[in-house]
C-alpha cells in the first residue's frame, strides 16, 4: 500500500469534506476522490457513509484512522531518527501527544528540554491514547500525554494536570446566547462524543460527567478524533465538550466555545512511561515534567 493513499485518508477523515481535504492536501479534488475510492477497493471495505447529504466514517474508517495515523508516525520516527544522527544528534526521545492536545504546558516543557539538551533529537506525534498504549508497548514511544489514565500491564500514568471542561458549538447556536452554559441545557442538544469502542483519553471522563448529570444525554454520533468531532460540531451534528484551549488554538470559523456554568468538571491530562527503568534522557524529561506541573499529591495509577 501507498503511503499516500493513508496521508490523503486521514486529511478526508478529518475534515469530512473533500473540497476541504483537496485544499489543505494543496492538489486537486478529482485525484483525492479516486485515492479514496482505491483505499476502499484496495482494503475491501467501506470507509464513508455516502448515504446522507453529509458524508460520515463508517466504524471500519474510524478505525483505519487510528491506526494510520500510528503507521505514519512510526515511518516519520524512522527518518526523522535517521536524519538527527547524520546531523549529530546523540539521542533520541520520541513523545505522544493525544487528540490535538495542544497546551503551553507542555511548549514550555519542550523548550526547557530543548535548552538543556541541544543534543537530543526530540520528536512529537499527535496520537489518541490507544496508539499510545501501543507505541509505549512497542517501544515506538518514551513519554505519552493523555487525557485516560487507563493504562495496562507494565505502563504508569501519572496526573499532570487538569483543565475546566467546556462546551463546544456551532457558530450559530442558541446556546451562544449565555456567557457560560448549565450542563442541564446543554444536554437538550444532541452531542457529539467520543466512541466507547476508540480507546479514546477522553471517553471515560467525559462518560463519568454525563452519567452524574439529571438529564440522559442524546447521542448523534461517535468519533475517534477531537477534529473529527469538532467538524461534525461545525457541521450542525451536535455539540460536544472539550477543553478550551485545545480548541481555541485551532482557530476555526464554524464552531464557538462556551464555559460551563458554576463550578465546571474537570478534564484532567496524564503523562504516560513505561514502568521499567526509563532512558537517561526520559529520566531527565520527566524530571522536568514534574518541576514544570508541579506536584499533585496522587499516586500514580497502573
Amino acid at each position: 500500500m501507498e503511503f499516500r493513499l493513508l496521508r490523503y485518508f486521514i486529511v478526508v477523515a478529518e475534515e469530512l469534506h473533500l473540497a476541504r481535504a483537496a485544499e489543505r492536501l494543496g492538489i486537486e479534488q478529482s485525484p483525492v476522490s479516486r485515492a479514496m475510492r482505491d483505499l476502499e477497493r484496495l482494503l475491501g471495505v467501506q470507509l464513508f457513509d455516502r448515504s446522507t447529504r453529509q458524508t460520515r466514517l463508517t466504524w471500519a474508517g474510524k478505525v483505519l484512522l487510528g491506526e494510520a495515523r500510528c503507521v505514519l508516525a512510526a515511518v516519520d520516527h524512522a527518518v526523522q531518527a535517521t536524519k538527527g544522527a547524520a546531523q549529530g544528534y546523540q539521542g533520541v526521545l520520541r513523545i505522544g501527544i493525544c487528540d490535538s492536545l495542544a497546551q503551553p504546558r507542555i511548549a514550555s516543557l519542550l523548550a526547557r528540554s530543548r535548552e538543556e539538551e541541544p543534543e537530543l533529537n526530540i520528536r512529537v506525534f499527535e496520537l489518541p491514547f490507544a496508539q499510545q498504549l501501543k507505541g509505549l508497548h512497542n517501544d515506538l514511544l518514551d513519554i505519552g500525554f493523555a487525557l485516560s489514565d487507563g493504562v495496562n500491564d507494565g505502563l504508569v500514568a501519572e496526573l499532570a494536570w487538569s483543565d475546566p471542561l467546556s462546551v463546544i458549538v456551532p457558530a450559530r447556536h442558541p446556546l451562544l446566547e449565555h456567557v457560560q452554559v448549565k450542563l442541564r441545557d446543554a444536554l437538550k442538544f444532541p452531542l457529539v462524543l467520543c466512541h466507547p469502542d476508540a480507546g479514546s483519553g477522553c471517553h471515560n471522563q467525559i462518560q463519568a460527567v454525563l452519567n452524574g448529570a439529571t438529564i440522559p444525554p442524546k447521542v448523534a454520533d461517535h468519533v475517534t478524533s477531537l477534529g473529527v468531532m469538532l467538524t461534525l460540531v461545525g457541521a450542525g451534528y451536535g455539540i460536544g465538550f472539550a477543553i478550551a484551549s485545545q480548541v481555541q488554538t485551532l482557530n476555526r470559523p464554524d464552531i464557538a466555545v462556551r464555559p460551563l456554568a458554576g463550578t465546571p468538571p474537570m478534564l484532567s491530562t496524564y503523562l504516560l512511561r513505561r514502568r521499567a527503568e526509563p532512558s537517561e534522557p526520559t529520566k531527565r524529561f520527566l524530571e522536568r515534567a514534574r518541576e514544570e506541573f508541579g506536584p499533585k499529591g496522587d499516586e500514580p495509577a497502573s
